[in-house]
């Protein structure tokens, strides 16, 4: 019998976005849906931060190669949305196609928002693919700096 060393792995979930695919192809043949060819028909998700300001809450979005008018932005409660598509360039056909990483399509993100937000005051920009969308907090929920009288 031989001794095998054990290795300890540097991230067990480094393969679980290939795993993930691959269910995903093989849940779509078995339903019958075409299969992506070249993966160029996949569904993507943009990155979003969210993060909190004295005066805002602040989502940030990677929106790489959209123009601003393929965005939609809309809060219906407590939930922010933000949708649109990206379309894919018909200049090179898919077959001819080494690798094709890059994800096109449709996407839509709803986004709890974790406090209450002045819907009416919201701004948007974006600029360099990156969209920022600043939600300004209600008034009751603002910290108040409380001055104290010295006696």
């Amino acid at each position: 019998m031989a001794i095998v060393r054990f290795r300890q792995a540097v991230d067990p979930f480094r393969d679980y976005g290939d795993i993930q695919a691959e269910v995903n192809r093989l849940l779509d043949n078995f339903l019958g849906r075409p299969s992506n060819t070249g993966g160029m028909d996949r569904v993507w998700s943009p990155a979003v931060d969210m993060y909190e300001t004295k005066d805002d809450l602040v989502v940030v979005a990677e929106l790489p190669g959209l123009n601003e008018k393929d965005i939609h932005l809309s809060i219906t409660g407590d939930v922010l949305s933000v949708r649109g598509e990206r379309q894919w360039s018909h200049e090179q056909k898919q077959d001819s196609f080494y690798r094709g990483e890059r994800w096109y399509g449709k996407f839509e993100r709803n986004l709890p928002l974790p406090i209450s937000v002045q819907a009416d005051k919201v701004t948007a920009s974006y600029r360099d693919g990156v969209l920022t969308i600043r939600l300004p907090k209600v008034e009751e929920i603002k910290p108040r700096e409380i001055k104290i009288d010295a006696m």
